[in-house]
């Protein structure tokens, strides 16, 4: 399976990779929903929404800079180097991810569609203005934006819409994809996991590379039970 997926791969033309939380399980960042999970700790309510955030925000942040901490220790894997790889050599390569950790960023891809936004940018509550910020740790908790509004972490809390203008950007690569590889997602958290169906239906091939069966798993093209950094090299068609 793997020499006919590489063959389609150099033959494909538009493709699209759809990352989830089990491509950075390899890079030491837990998913939410694995056995050592995030969400096996803690409370998605007392951390991951709005309402947390403005109750306790230095507790929400405690958090996050945790996080980044533990992100900023890790390194991209096989399977973020393989992706940038394929977008330096296909020209129509969109990667959409629903991770936050920026690790795609890291290993050299570009124009990364973020369908859940980027911990690495935090967001005026007050003014809306971005900023980027990748000091690990954060010297004051919670941290101020320059209007002196509290500044929070760029991403898509439980309760939120994702942003508009990625997910049409996403839709719209899904839909032109001839071959579209889903990595390292659980394909249950709507309506990010609906890409993979609405490939599926415009023709794409779907490739789906993961260690476990997912609730896609039956529809696609070719089922890969593997890690990402494992699977996703041995995929990649050798340079003409």
């Amino acid at each position: 399976m793997i020499d006919e997926v590489r063959d389609r791969i150099a033959a494909a033309t538009r493709i699209v990779a759809f990352t989830g939380a089990g491509m950075s399980v390899e890079s030491g960042i837990p998913t939410f929903r694995g056995p050592e999970g995030l969400w096996r700790k803690f409370r998605a309510e007392d951390l991951a929404t709005a309402g947390a955030f403005r109750r306790n925000p230095k507790l929400v942040w405690e958090w996050y800079d945790s996080r980044r901490q533990n992100m900023a220790r890790s390194e991209p894997n096989a399977g973020h180097i393989a992706l940038a790889e394929l977008q330096r050599r296909k020209p129509e390569f969109t990667l959409i991810t629903q991770n936050i950790d920026g690790l795609h960023d890291r290993a050299g891809s570009a124009d990364i569609l973020k369908l859940h936004g980027d911990i690495w940018v935090l967001r005026c509550v007050r003014c809306g203005r971005e900023v980027e910020d990748r000091r690990v740790p954060l010297e004051d908790l919670p941290p101020r934006c320059e209007c002196g509004g509290m500044l929070r972490p760029a991403v898509v809390w439980f309760g939120e819409y994702l942003d508009p203008g990625v997910m049409d950007a996403a839709y719209r690569a899904a839909v032109n994809a001839d071959m579209f590889l889903t990595i390292g997602t659980s394909a249950i958290v709507h309506p990010a996991a609906g890409l993979i169906g609405l490939a599926k239906e415009h023709g794409a091939v779907v490739v789906e590379i993961n260690p476990a069966e997912t609730a896609y798993s039956e529809r696609v093209d070719y089922p890969i039970r593997g890690a990402a950094g494992e699977i996703l090299p041995q995929l990649i068609p050798p340079e003409e």
